[in-house]
């Protein structure tokens, strides 16, 4: 009876991989329905929760450059034409740019990414149930590796019970039937986790998705700059319209 004991172990790893799973998933939606009502999203805020730290350099980046204090070249390169920043974000951008005042693209989005302006809207961000914890993303992502091996195992150990002696009055495929159920569990979990789960590795919340989808409604055409930008905030550069600008990401994107 020694395939029994490969399978006692199959549904214990199963089990407790499977169940680390719901209990991340459910600490990552665990967000007050009523969570960000009422409250409307900054540029930088739908920014960060649309596509993290960089989309706000991102956007930072657009809107200088829509308002011409900073020029962006189709080859890739930021100029400053106003050294005044209005805000944090775009202090930070032109301090990314350094002392010359021209830079390439790539090397200002990753270091205005990681300024303390941006962390500084994540936390705001995170406190107001908004958006998922770094250690929330983490967990998820962690449980689901965890299910994967599990199924592997379970596999596994399913093959390593089929090639021990078995008792006559046990065929074969009945024990393989026996290490299907646990085998299902694990692949019904990374199922699910792949419809459900899958958003809260990003960087919305529930309550966030809610706002964002929202400000979608209001992001369709480029009426003003406020919808114009808001649009680049929640689609990213695809949205941008000057062909030149649009390039210059595009460039920037070549050499990543």
């Amino acid at each position: 009876m020694l395939w029994v004991l490969f399978l006692l172990a199959a549904w214990a790893v199963a089990g407790t991989a499977c169940t680390r799973l719901c209990l991340a998933a459910v600490r990552a939606a665990a967000v007050d329905a009523d969570t960000g009502r009422g409250r409307e999203l900054t540029l930088y805020e739908a920014a960060f929760l649309s596509g993290g730290p960089r989309r706000v350099a991102d956007v930072t980046l657009v809107a200088m450059a829509r308002q011409r204090r900073l020029l962006l070249a189709h080859t890739g390169w930021a100029t400053v034409v106003d050294p005044r920043g209005r805000d944090e974000m775009e202090r930070s951008v032109i301090g990314a740019i350094g002392p010359e005042g021209q830079c390439r693209i790539a090397p200002v989005r990753a270091t205005a990414a990681a300024a303390d302006p941006v962390r500084g809207i994540a936390e705001g961000l995170v406190r107001a149930g908004l958006a998922v914890p770094d250690s929330a993303r983490t967990t998820v992502a962690t449980a689901v590796r965890q299910v994967r091996v599990a199924a592997v195992a379970v596999l596994g150990l399913g093959v390593a019970a089929l090639l021990t002696p078995l008792p006559p009055d046990m065929p074969p495929h009945l024990v393989a039937l026996w290490f299907a159920l646990p085998l299902a569990l694990t692949l019904s979990c990374l199922a699910v986790a792949r419809v459900e789960i899958h958003p809260y590795s990003r960087w919305a919340s529930p309550a966030g998705r809610r706002l964002l989808g929202a400000l979608a409604h209001t992001a369709d055409g480029a009426a003003d700059d406020r919808t114009y930008l808001t649009s680049v905030a929640v689609r990213g550069v695809r949205a941008i319209g000057e062909p030149d600008v649009r390039a210059a990401f595009t460039h920037r994107a070549s050499h990543d």
